[in-house]
């Protein structure tokens, strides 16, 4: 039997397209140009687009993910950072903007997974000509490979941690956060299995079960949070529609009064509840670094 010849040429653009098409991938062509600018030759591209169609999310095959114009690493298992969340990241950022000169804002990224709001925070704060923000931050997250791959991301700017919710963080930090940012799992244990295949295969169970109705974690955080923030300081966190009501409730009974913000371009929904004792006031959104 002969050997077959190895191939040293890419795979046109179109052939891939085709295989990924094939593979039931909604946007086959933007896929295709990412794996082979990402691809270093004909093998790894090849590889590439089996792990693609064989359902592996498309961020964990090139390695990273687009999230506030940045390129976040995306390490396979670790979660994927949504382009919803970025909604999250611009109401933080607005209250970066409101903290008073001569001190850094205190920011903490609880269940921070790759790292990606903590990098966008710092991005939007640092970014602007007219203005720097300094940003004191640190991020956690129980899953060790979150947290390795937050540590990547955040390499220039933070402080990672490894543990459960609050318990990661060094007792120097109680009341002191002005930006508590959670961006918990809130889907309900009995829809864990209607999320696309890509999450639920992929992704760690803990960064999308939120328990029986999706706010058990919110609640730990809740319960937590007046110990932790500064006065006037911020929780911040992402939910669904249907799930305001209860989440609303929560925060009021931990002492924090809620304002719901949504987006409908975004499709996304965050509550930004401060500590009692101080005026809750309107925020401003910072400017979109797409310029929507």
């Amino acid at each position: 039997m002969s050997a077959t010849p190895f191939s040293t040429t890419l795979p046109s653009l179109s052939a891939v397209v085709t295989r990924l098409r094939a593979a039931g991938c909604v946007f086959a062509e933007d896929e295709a140009r990412l794996l082979v600018s990402a691809a270093d030759g004909p093998a790894t591209l090849t590889g590439m687009v089996s792990r693609r169609t064989a359902g592996l999310p498309l961020e964990h095959v090139i390695g990273w993910a687009e999230f506030y114009g940045l390129r976040i690493a995306v390490d396979t298992g670790v979660f994927v950072p949504r382009r919803r969340t970025e909604f999250l990241v611009r109401q933080a950022a607005a209250l970066i903007h409101q903290t008073p000169a001569g001190r850094p804002a205190v920011v903490v990224d609880l269940c921070c997974g790759s790292g990606a709001l903590g990098a966008a925070l710092l991005a939007a704060a640092n970014g602007s000509v007219e203005r720097y923000d300094p940003v004191e931050l640190y991020a956690s997250d129980i899953d060790p490979a979150a947290v390795a791959c937050a540590r990547r991301n955040l390499a220039a700017g933070g402080t990672v941690l490894e543990g459960d919710l609050f318990d990661a963080l060094p007792d120097g930090l109680r009341s002191r956060i002005d930006i508590l940012i959670a961006n918990v799992p809130y889907v309900p244990t009995r829809d864990v299995a209607l999320l696309p295949s890509e999450a639920r295969e992929h992704e760690p169970l803990v960064a999308l079960d939120g328990g029986d109705d999706g706010l058990d974690v919110l609640r730990r955080v809740t319960a937590g949070a007046p110990d932790w923030l500064a006065p006037g300081g911020h929780l911040l966190f992402e939910t669904s529609e249907r799930q305001v009501p209860d989440a609303v409730r929560t925060v009021r009974r931990d002492g924090l009064a809620p304002r719901v913000v949504t987006s409908e371009e975004w499709e996304a929904t965050v509550v930004v509840a401060q500590l009692r004792g101080a005026r809750l006031g309107a925020v401003a959104l910072s400017p979109d670094p797409r310029g929507r």
